[in-house]
């Protein structure tokens, strides 16, 4: 799936994994007319990046061809803990 590509391109400026790894994206949907609605969630609410990433989402999954747009909604629920994070992130980071 292009989209997931693109979201292992994206990164929270202060951690060195991409936000897909760090289990930031909850839900990826796309519509029959190809808008991608994605739902994230950031490491704390208070995350200084935040709209830098939602913009580097919004760039990067909607220059995929045939992408009509790009909504990202930023939810709490679940809370996000180090247990979303793939192995990969979680070794990268150096919890495992």
């Amino acid at each position: 799936m292009k989209t997931v590509e693109m979201l292992h391109t994206v990164f929270d400026p202060e951690i060195p994994v991409d936000i897909y790894e760090l289990g930031l994206i909850y839900n990826i949907d796309v519509t029959d007319d190809f808008v991608v609605n994605i739902d994230m969630t950031l490491t704390a609410p208070s995350c200084p990046a935040a709209d830098f990433m939602i913009e580097d989402i919004r760039q990067k999954v909607g220059s995929i061809e045939g992408v009509n747009g790009v909504n990202v909604e930023l939810v709490f629920e679940p809370e996000w803990t180090k247990d979303m994070m793939s192995d990969e992130a979680k070794l990268e980071l150096g919890f495992m």
